[in-house]
């Protein structure tokens, strides 16, 4: 009989995969989830160290997540959003809104991260056009940002391995410097912004910046202070700014919305994917202010936002989303903390086996310097053997795991993450 991975490889296209290392790196064959441990078809656990690219929140088959979903499922499963409406949409979009303070009050519906990029660009370029400023169609965004794949995106993405091989199709945004606490330059990075504003405002929509974190740079941190200080230059200038938190909203980095910890003005934009479902339903969100809303508000079609996908704000995601915001209103975050100390707790011992070991809430990172050739890939191959499923970003190992870590998970990890460390510095066969 063939193997569902021989299956799977001649009929299923994996994404960011070179295809042709599947001939001699099958994909692993995921039967089921429980908790934070996926099993394959042999019946062998790994645990799910990357929350299944970030999206899984608290683990897999969580029960009230399900229970709402199969709730919702024998009401009603879609309805189109274009002149219709449902509970859970309106619920879910008053309910974000009041977590911005009424701040963010308009919500717009998407179905993935990208998507939700798209929108805001698309909603902040219309918004000036809208207000008689057509020539602010420009924007900017940092140094190895990411913030998706579809050519909207990839404009303002600065991950070469994703981006070149389309750059005759794409739009040419500024790219300016981006903070890193390892170089100590956010006052640099804050420099070089204000020199490119000062020049460019009149054409410039937008900013668009990974709050706290840049993800796919590397799990790169930077200080509520930077964020603070480009809130202020996006005012005095009069540019959008838009806080992409798809992968560090959600309560990744210690709060519901990472911007929370600048205490400045709230964003322009919030964006939310991944984690807004707790990994069971693909659905973004672009959270935008009355004066965005406002500039759209017409008897001409024309000066409308014409977006839409046929699933936009489908009721058996935003269930799930509501389930999640019932557990972030039941003391979620209080309970990241000290998970988030656990991690820290357990990796803290190692510090001198790895380069830059930091962390932000329950995103844990470190840098291995001299790092062989397929690093990442090598990495993960050989953690399977510990049990632990974990993609590192070129030489940087990071865990981003669901939200359930004791003190023995926390000992694990640290345990199987210096075991794999050990096996590759040893070359142990993976």
């Amino acid at each position: 009989m063939t193997s569902l991975q021989d299956r799977s490889r001649a009929a299923v296209w994996h994404p960011c995969t070179q295809m042709a290392r599947l001939a001699d790196l099958p994909p692993l064959p995921i039967a089921r989830g429980e908790g934070p441990w996926l099993f394959d078809t042999e019946g062998r656990r790994y645990f799910d160290a990357n929350a299944s690219w970030w999206v899984n929140l608290f683990g897999h088959s969580d029960r009230a997540l399900h229970d709402a979903i199969k709730a919702q499922l024998d009401t009603l499963p879609h309805v189109m959003l274009a002149g219709c409406t449902h509970e859970p949409a309106v619920r879910l979009a008053e309910r974000l809104s009041a977590r911005t303070g009424g701040a963010l009050g308009h919500a717009f519906f998407g179905s993935d991260g990208a998507s939700a990029v798209e929108i805001a660009l698309k909603q902040s370029f219309h918004s000036w056009k809208n207000r008689g400023r057509p020539a602010k169609r420009e924007f900017v965004c940092l140094k190895n940002s990411y913030h998706g794949e579809t050519l909207g995106a990839l404009s303002v993405t600065d991950v070469q391995v994703f981006r070149d091989a389309y750059d005759p199709l794409l739009m040419r945004a500024h790219i300016v410097a981006s903070p890193d606490a390892r170089l100590g330059n956010e006052a640099q990075a804050l420099t070089a912004m204000r020199a490119l504003l000062a020049e460019r405002h009149a054409h410039i929509a937008c900013v668009i910046v990974e709050p706290l974190v840049q993800g796919a740079a590397g799990m790169v941190m930077h200080s509520p202070d930077y964020l603070r200080g480009l809130r202020e230059l996006t005012r005095e200038f009069g540019v959008h700014l838009i806080a992409d938190e798809i992968a560090v909203g959600c309560g990744r980095t210690g709060t519901f919305f990472a911007w929370e910890q600048t205490q400045a003005d709230w964003p322009d934009f919030i964006l939310l994917s991944k984690g807004i479902t707790g990994g069971t339903m693909a659905l973004s969100l672009v959270l935008t202010t009355d004066e965005v809303f406002d500039a759209f508000w017409s008897e001409d079609v024309t000066r409308g936002f014409l977006h839409s996908h046929s699933y936009t704000g489908n009721p058996l995601a935003c269930a799930a989303a509501n389930a999640v915001l019932d557990r972030f209103d039941a003391g979620q975050l209080e309970d990241n903390r000290a998970q988030a100390e656990r991690l820290a707790r357990a990796f803290a011992p190692l510090t001198s086996r790895m380069a830059h070991l930091r962390q932000r809430g329950m995103i844990l990172a470190f840098d291995v310097p001299n790092a062989p050739a397929r690093f990442a890939e090598t990495f993960h191959l050989k953690a399977r053997a510990h049990e632990l499923l974990i993609r590192p970003i070129g030489s940087t190992v990071y865990l981003m795991p669901p939200y359930l870590i004791d003190d023995a998970t926390a000992a694990f990890l640290a345990g199987a993450v210096t075991q794999t460390l050990d096996d590759l510095l040893n070359d142990v066969p993976a």
